[in-house]
């Protein structure tokens, strides 16, 4: 039986894409003291100038040192959560995708951290950090379908917060299941 980290939908290579403006986010995964298997997500606290309150990966546009979407994504996780990128092993890629409000082409890097990592938020870059099991997100009774702005979105309720638009689109898309 293939384990929950072989089932895991990425890519071995980044996408491919030219001319398009781009950001990186870091989907990490960690195993949990009972074996199982934990997504890191963010609140974004209501004074940030974009996605303002919204559930979140880690991640950022590139700055010119950075060496791809990994550099960008290790970068941002270290400056938004204190994840020290020497920690995060890659597994792949999800494919990009946009933000809808925004002319962004966003990377999604997964990666795996050491078990039960330790974070230190930022207090400018994070208001909560959640770390539901990925168990709970495959199931599929607890995420539904709306139309928002004309496309049609996929919600989940999550302790409190909804996690919605291109951050439900990256987890669905990671567990295989239909976007």
């Amino acid at each position: 039986m293939r384990s929950v980290w072989d089932r895991l939908v990425v890519a071995s290579q980044p996408p491919a894409y030219a001319g398009e403006a781009r950001a990186a986010v870091l989907a990490p995964l960690y195993e949990d003291a009972r074996g199982e298997i934990r997504i890191v997500l963010t609140k974004r606290p209501d004074t940030m100038p974009t996605h303002a309150g919204h559930l979140a990966f880690p991640g950022g546009r590139p700055h010119p040192e950075d060496d791809g979407p990994i550099g960008t994504a290790l970068r941002e996780a270290h400056e938004e959560m204190g994840i020290a990128p020497a920690s995060v092993e890659i597994l792949g890629f999800l494919p990009p995708v946009d933000t809808v409000r925004f002319p962004l082409m966003v990377v999604p890097v997964v990666g795996r951290l050491d078990p039960d990592p330790v974070f230190v938020p930022s207090e400018r870059e994070v208001a909560k950090v959640l770390t539901p099991l990925l168990a709970d997100l495959s199931d599929e009774g607890g995420w539904r379908r709306e139309d928002w702005q004309g496309r049609n979105v996929w919600f989940y309720e999550l302790e409190g917060e909804i996690l919605w638009g291109a951050t439900a689109w990256m987890t669905r898309r990671l567990l295989g299941m239909p976007v």
